[in-house]
């Protein structure tokens, strides 16, 4: 019987501390119950102690999820474990998850705590949060560059008060993964009581290596737990990824040896909400989740997949949910036909008005498009739940912009701002430039354009455009996306939908730094 690796997600926690990767509570819920689709062991879902708001959103998460662990992270004191395991009180299965740094400089810089405060500190974080649950995590901050010896007694003093997880921190991105397998074996073999723990990794990208450090410390190391986001979302360069850990163990089962119990049909859906909510795009050619990841452009290799598909593919596009039937609905399909692929692509809408309102943004798309693929009723669910979910002040009524050779681009808008409809004109260096003018000649946000990206939604001259805006102002930084066969006019729906969000109440203003 092969071991089990537990997946550990932490897209809702580590991942949404990339800047402009806020999300508000409804937008965590809906992250959550599709990994909980995608049946990942562990949800990491928030650091509760940071903020009202993410104590909310780990209460709603903890509420609402029934099939996945759920863990908050919680710095090493009374106070954090204590808020950690209120919002924690209604999971069916909860887990405290509880940190400091090790390293000499993080002691130092930092914390400015001796090694016996921090070894003291660790002794009593876990033995206060066993009293709220027996499945507690403790993490070494910064353990890839740690003392080894400070380490194995620190990492054992944490078993002995009852950690029943120990995760290893490459904090910085500093492993290879030689050296960061080793690092794990090392511990395991050292530390008397290690055989009381499951001993788990967590890897960031600095160098690239994120995926292979992890492999290492599951394959050199004994790790059983990885903990990793979708798309390797992150600060810095990122995290380790999900969907690639998942399926290398996988793909490669005669190497591993190992059982996932990821349904990785949901991967691709993953991703794409995400994506979608975060304002992310995922590179074309991302490992398994990229629009080119399945993609054969060589004569020889096009050759070889139509004769046989092993030849080229060491994984099939639908078994991690690339949908087979890319063309799905026309103008003239009706609501039930839309109702079933909404049902197949996982998508569940809470209402028969949500389902209504759907339907008829559907058909409004598809009187301006011949065909709509799934990517295009991803899109435009993810921006009615965006719509339902901000507070919003600011909506797009109508527009229209010029463009001509040897002229100044020009757009006039007309919005709404707090329920009454104003027009502004502008003009601009181009026809984006012209339409962000006008809006913020009425608007006067004073924001800090800091993005702004457009991606195909899918290929073709009719596919729509996805814009993402991301703005800036006093410590806040959001994101907005808009989607329309139009990129002006998807430009503006992202720019507005950023000003809505960068004046709700239910973002938050900066996402509590550090942790593992």
């Amino acid at each position: 019987m092969a071991d089990k690796l537990i997946i550990f997600d932490t897209t809702l926690r580590d991942g949404e501390q990339s800047p402009g990767a806020s999300m508000t509570k409804e937008e965590k819920l809906r992250i959550a119950k599709q990994l909980e689709k995608l049946r990942v062991d562990v949800i990491e879902a928030g650091f509760a102690a940071s903020s009202n708001g993410d104590f909310e959103a780990v209460r709603a998460i903890a509420d609402a999820i029934t099939e996945s662990t759920v863990c908050s992270l919680a710095r090493a004191n009374d106070r954090d474990i204590a808020r950690a395991a209120e919002a924690l009180k209604g999971a069916k299965s909860a887990r405290i998850h509880t940190f400091i740094a090790t390293s000499a400089l993080h002691m130092e810089k930092k914390l400015r705590m001796t090694p016996e405060q921090v070894h003291e500190q660790i002794r009593q974080a876990v033995r206060y949060a066993r009293n709220f649950t027996d499945n507690v995590e403790f993490s070494p901050e910064d353990g890839s560059r740690s003392d080894m010896d400070f380490l194995c007694r620190v990492l054992e003093t944490a078993i002995d008060e009852g950690a029943r997880t120990i995760n290893i921190a490459d904090t910085v991105g500093y492993g290879v993964p030689e050296l960061f397998g080793n690092l794990v074996l090392t511990l395991r073999n050292r530390i008397p009581n290690s055989d009381k723990a499951v001993w788990s990794v967590h890897c960031h990208n600095d160098l690239g290596m994120a995926v292979a450090n992890s492999l290492a410390g599951v394959m050199i190391g004994g790790a059983r737990q990885v903990e990793c986001t979708v798309n390797g979302l992150g600060e810095r360069a990122g995290n380790t990824s999900l969907e690639e850990v998942v399926m290398a163990v996988r793909t490669r089962r005669d190497y591993f040896d190992l059982e996932v119990g990821v349904d990785t049909t949901q991967i691709v859906p993953a991703s794409k909400l995400v994506s979608s909510i975060t304002g992310f795009p995922v590179q074309p050619n991302k490992a398994v989740v990229g629009a080119n990841a399945f993609a054969h452009a060589s004569g020889i290799h096009q050759d070889g997949v139509l004769k046989n598909r092993d030849t080229y593919e060491i994984m099939r596009a639908e078994d991690v949910g690339w949908s087979a039937n890319k063309i799905v609905l026309g103008k003239l399909s009706g609501r039930n036909a839309f109702k079933q692929r909404l049902k197949e692509l996982g998508i569940e809408l809470e209402s028969e008005q949500e389902v209504n309102e759907a339907f008829q943004r559907f058909k409004d798309l598809a009187d301006r498009k011949a065909e709509i693929f799934d990517e295009d009723i991803h899109a435009l669910v993810s921006e009615q739940a965006a719509h339902h979910e901000a507070d919003e002040r600011y909506q797009l009524v109508s527009m229209a912009q010029s463009s001509e050779t040897g002229e100044r681009p020009h757009a006039r808008i007309t919005m709404t701002v707090d329920g009454g409809e104003t027009t502004s004109e502008a003009e601009g260096n181009g026809p984006v430039d012209a339409t962000f003018k006008a809006i913020e000649s009425k608007v006067a946000s004073g924001a800090e354009l800091m993005l702004y990206s457009v991606n195909a939604i899918t290929t073709g001259t009719e596919s729509q455009g996805e814009v993402t805006v991301r703005l800036a102002k006093a410590g806040r930084i959001v994101n907005g996306v808009g989607a329309d066969p139009d990129i002006i006019v998807a430009s503006a729906k992202a720019y507005l939908s950023a000003l809505n969000r960068l004046q709700s109440s239910n973002v938050r203003v900066d996402p509590q730094r550090g942790g593992v």
